[in-house]
């Protein structure tokens, strides 16, 4: 697409004065609907959150933030991670760039079924899309968060009412086969003391409570079992898992945290 000119002079194109690369120019915030692939149902269509960057030489003053808008809107209804490649491309080349990133986050939502009544509720999970395209080639990952409970294994030893409290799982994968999103989200889960739900019963409440009684977890082994799972899955190439639980009968948060390259093997 050509930009009307009309005389009217451009200042992004003029050289800078401070002769310094800049790594990412863009635009961030960007609302968009994007379609996502849905395990049970075929496709999810949800609004995201979209920030793209490209890097910006010492040649130019500024970038023309939109041409980003441009790339975007000519593929309307089809941002998905199997289009990011094509995004990505299409950025570098109307910039002129040497690189382009897009993060792309928005809501997803899993039906579940309370323990015992079987009650079906949505309960979301805020997932990110991360793209990269360089020189290199093009690198992908997916980011899921997570909201969980956990029950203290210390203060069960000490206390007939241990302390629990909800907490977060970040985990941060790039993969070489498909990933879906519902099964990063059920292996979390099933590493915590117990999932949460949208909608719980009293007979619900109860069913989930001897759960987490059952199986306590420091935010340590909430991490640790998480890393087994992926380091034995075969399509996880790289992986970063962050756990954070919000104390509830201490002023701070508990956090624990792994990163594992398997492209590259460890030095022991």
């Amino acid at each position: 697409m050509k930009e009307p000119r009309a005389g009217i002079p451009d200042i992004h194109q003029l050289r800078d004065e401070t002769q310094l690369d800049l790594d990412k120019v863009g635009v961030r915030g960007v609302r968009y609907p994007i379609t996502v692939l849905d395990k049970s149902e075929g496709r999810q269509h949800t609004v995201a959150t979209v920030d793209m960057f490209v890097d910006l030489p010492r040649e130019y003053k500024g970038a023309h933030m939109s041409r980003f808008l441009e790339v975007l809107n000519e593929h309307h209804r089809e941002v998905s991670i199997g289009k990011l490649p094509v995004i990505l491309t299409a950025m570098r080349e109307r910039m002129n760039a040497k690189s382009a990133r897009i993060v792309v986050e928005f809501p997803y939502f899993i039906e579940k079924q309370a323990p015992v009544t079987l009650a079906p509720s949505l309960m979301g999970y805020t997932c990110v899309i991360l793209g990269r395209s360089d020189c290199g080639g093009v690198t992908l990952g997916l980011e899921v968060r997570v909201p969980i409970m956990t029950l203290c294994p210390c203060s069960k030893e000490m206390s007939v009412a241990p302390h629990n409290q909800r907490g977060e799982v970040r985990i941060k994968v790039r993969f070489n086969r498909r990933v879906w999103i519902e099964d990063l989200v059920a292996m979390i889960e099933r590493c915590a003391s117990s999932d949460l739900y949208s909608l719980l019963k009293r007979v619900d409440e109860k069913a989930v409570a001897d759960r987490a009684f059952e199986n306590p977890r420091f935010v340590e082994d909430v991490v640790r079992l998480a890393a087994t799972e992926l380091l034995a899955d075969p399509k996880i190439t790289w992986f970063s898992v962050e756990a954070e639980t919000f104390e509830s009968i201490h002023a701070h948060n508990a956090y624990a945290s792994i990163e594992r390259d398997k492209t590259k093997k460890e030095l022991r």
